[in-house]
């Protein structure tokens, strides 16, 4: 198969054979050559398999042997529209404009509904890619003398094309006003203006638009990318105050945003420790709009209940996460793992540790010293020692805070052959414990008589 094949092969769908020969020439051949070669291959054209051709990417990268496959084919077979189209936004996209309005031409001669806001479409999108607004306006304005009346699809389609690129917001609201008179806006009209300012930022102009959209359209539950884009304008503009403000207003209206701005809200409530707020954004979220948070967002909030205290709550959202189809993970568990611990709930730590192992999740170094500390703290030398096996079995690095904490814990218990045992394991998997440690052992050890103990200890560093 040729290079020209493959390349010619739309993005999921399998060419014929017959649109791969087309393809194999078009790519190969000089455009003046195309219709001489395509004449003697033997091979006939079909309306299909000349849309085919013409969506493939050798007809994009080689518009005038486009061109040339379309002016032979449509010898033996009459176009679609659907044909007719492509050749415009071919030859647009190529910055043939000339062709491709005689195109347009041609296609309100042939009649029978060819020119189609489709066709206006594709001609507003070459022009904006290429950075000619006025052009493209002008293209809307004289949609009329080619049998097709400007509506609001056509509107929006060439407000999308303008919003595409950035810093054309003002350009879209521009032509917004000055249609809006004669093509009456739709919502969808007003959700590409919406989330034009959102790319700019501009609150205040968000505000404006918000407010025309709904005295022109009202509210609508299935508007849902126009109030997303709103509320996000104004988070991102520092105006959360406003944003919770509006957010009320259209929950009694039964118009809530989606999943996009309450991740953006939650996020930023998380990042500015606001309990409060994010617990009612988290539920008007479940509950009221009955979206389902993914699992970013469940460790954000999971993280915010544990750093105020609240691990209760973080356990209940662990437990519903698999009813949602979220699975924990790392963080997840961490970070519950570490507000039990911050709040001293060794019993409750040393449970979810369990749990941890059970799920084959690892606590962080980090949680393992700190969670040794505590259960030394809390008069439990067993659950500490559990959390080394932990270390060591699943070789959690770095280990030295955690060797540490369980040395001094066991030498306060008086647990000495524990001591001389785990010492003896630390330092044979490469862990030097601190001077401070190994005196606080010395004087332990002479105080209990076990100074051979000690001197033991003492000499292994010089033989590792």
């Amino acid at each position: 198969m040729s290079a020209a094949t493959e390349e010619g092969r739309p993005d999921g769908e399998e060419d014929s054979p017959r649109a791969e020969a087309f393809l194999e020439i078009l790519g190969r051949v000089q455009p003046g050559d195309a219709e001489a070669e395509l004449s003697s291959c033997g091979i006939g054209p079909t309306a299909e398999v000349a849309e085919q051709v013409l969506r493939s990417r050798v007809c994009y990268s080689r518009p005038k042997s486009a061109v040339r496959f379309f002016v032979w084919s449509g010898r033996s077979v009459k176009h679609t529209g659907y044909a007719w189209n492509l050749l415009v936004d071919i030859l647009g996209k190529a910055d043939m404009e000339e062709p491709m309005w005689d195109a347009v031409r041609t296609m309100n001669k042939e009649g029978g509904g060819l020119v189609t806001v489709a066709t206006f479409a594709s001609i507003f999108s070459s022009y904006c890619a290429s950075g000619n607004l006025r052009k493209a306006v002008e293209a809307f304005d004289v949609m009329g003398k080619y049998g097709v009346e400007p509506d609001a699809v056509a509107l929006n389609s060439l407000l999308s094309a303008m919003c595409r690129g950035e810093g054309r917001a003002q350009a879209a609201q521009d032509l917004f006003e000055r249609t809006k008179a004669t093509v009456a806006p739709d919502a969808d009209t007003f959700g590409i203006l919406l989330e034009a300012w959102e790319k700019e930022g501009n609150a205040q102009r968000a505000k404006s638009t918000f407010g025309e959209m709904i005295v022109r359209v009202g509210w609508d539950a299935g508007n849902m990318p126009a109030y997303d884009a709103f509320l996000s304008t104004l988070v991102r503009g520092d105006q959360f105050g406003e944003a919770l403000k509006f957010l009320q207003v259209m929950r009694s209206k039964g118009c809530l945003p989606g999943l996009k701005f309450f991740a953006r809200a939650i996020d930023l409530v998380v990042r500015k420790r606001d309990y409060a707020n994010s617990l009612a954004i988290w539920q008007m979220m479940i509950s009221d709009a009955g979206l389902v948070p993914n699992l970013p967002m469940y460790n954000a909030m999971i993280d915010l209940c544990c750093s105020v205290g609240d691990t209760d709550y973080a356990l209940r959202m662990l437990d519903e996460m698999p009813f949602n189809g979220v699975f924990a993970d790392f963080i997840t568990y961490n970070a519950i793992l570490e507000g039990l611990i911050k709040q001293r709930k060794a019993r409750e730590a040393e449970a979810f540790l369990a749990e941890m192992s059970k799920n084959e999740q690892l606590p962080s170094p980090t949680n393992c010293a700190a969670a040794i500390s505590m259960f030394s703290k809390e008069f439990n030398p067993s659950a500490a020692i559990d959390v080394w096996h932990c270390i060591v079995e699943h070789q959690i690095t770095p280990a030295d805070e955690s060797a540490r904490e369980l040395i001094v814990g066991l030498l306060d218990f008086g647990r000495f052959a524990e001591v001389k045992k785990y010492t003896d394991e630390m330092l044979d998997m490469g862990i030097e414990l601190p001077q401070s440690t190994i005196d606080n052992m010395k004087r332990t050890f002479d105080k209990v008589g076990k100074r051979h103990t000690y001197d033991h200890i003492a000499r292994r560093p010089k033989r590792c």
